[in-house]
């Protein structure tokens, strides 16, 4: 099937096929890895295009969790000229790698 969806979470669209394996920000999960997006801004299925205002009503993106991991490391230099300023930190955002298992529109 040619079948894909654009869905929007942690501030980010993303456009994903089933099977795809994508890398998203960190949302807060249970125990259970299955994550039901509801937010679907844009999908195609076997009819054509279907377009939301601004979400498609009562459409369904299932994905699962395979994996939560840190990206890579951020270095953030702060520096004043002349004045003897100098500071440097890192940051690692955390991410996870999900898997699209089903793309469902009503």
């Amino acid at each position: 099937m040619n079948r894909w969806a654009v869905i929007k979470t942690g501030g980010k669209q993303y456009k994903v096929v089933e099977g795809e394996v994508i890398h998203i920000e960190k949302l807060a999960v249970d125990k259970d890895p299955v994550i039901t997006f509801k937010d679907v801004l844009l999908a195609k299925n076997e009819r054509g295009l279907v377009l939301g205002k601004p979400i498609i009503a009562g459409a369904k993106v299932q994905a699962k969790v395979l994996k939560k991991q840190k990206g890579a490391k951020i270095r953030v230099v702060k520096f004043k000229s002349k004045s003897r300023y100098l500071k440097t930190y890192g940051h690692r955002q955390t991410r996870m790698k999900v898997l699209i298992e089903k793309i469902q529109l009503q």
